[in-house]
């Protein structure tokens, strides 16, 4: 599991010439990296000058927190998901009828590939949900780590949409292609959020 590697086996991992780990899994490690630096910001926006807020910081470090092994998941449901692509791809085709259950099997497969970048963005949103919540009262000497959080989810989220992308121009079927290229927009409602946060983050900076 990702989650339970060292970083420089992870990387090596995600350098070799290998399919798996590949963008996808980036992407989940960029929300929990997003959501980690959150929690630490709701943490230190804590005690006797923030008591007006502590239960609010508090809250969204628990979420925060939450969101963390969240992320660790998919991104193994990712390396996961799509090494169950790559061996589809490698079915047999030499007869018709093996090349009819090796399309099938590849259409199945890359659905089911679609999940988790899909589950991604909406984790990804959420931290950066928590980001623009968070930025209004937190510790301004941590304040700028709201917008590192806000720009890890977002690169979460970019990634996520160019994964979906390519699945969606690998599936044949119109409704499930119609479904999917329909939550794009979510994604890309949520960068705008992100830039939001972030341009919130430096407004409060310079002031």
């Amino acid at each position: 599991m990702i989650g339970s590697e060292t970083l420089n086996d992870y990387l090596e991992r995600l350098a070799s010439r290998e399919p798996t780990p590949g963008g996808g899994a980036a992407a989940a490690l960029h929300a929990a990296q997003g959501a980690a630096l959150i929690a630490m910001v709701a943490r230190y926006t804590t005690g006797a000058r923030y008591a007006q807020h502590e239960d609010q910081s508090l809250r969204i470090a628990a979420r925060a927190d939450d969101i963390i092994p969240e992320a660790l998941q998919l991104a193994d449901d990712d390396e996961k998901a799509f090494a169950a692509v790559i061996a589809a791809y490698r079915l047999p085709s030499a007869s018709e009828e093996d090349r009819a259950a090796r399309s099938q099997a590849v259409q199945q497969a890359t659905i089911a590939a679609a999940a988790p970048p899909r589950a991604l963005i909406g984790l990804a949103t959420e931290v950066i949900d928590l980001g623009r919540e968070l930025a209004e009262f937190s510790n301004p000497n941590v304040i700028s780590d709201v917008a590192a959080a806000s720009e890890a989810a977002r690169a979460a989220i970019a990634t996520a949409l160019i994964t979906l992308d390519m699945n969606i121009s690998a599936i044949t079927d119109e409704t499930t292609r119609a479904q999917f290229t329909g939550e794009l927009q979510d994604g890309h409602d949520a960068l705008l959020a992100a830039q939001a946060v972030t341009d919130r983050v430096r407004e409060k900076v310079m002031a």
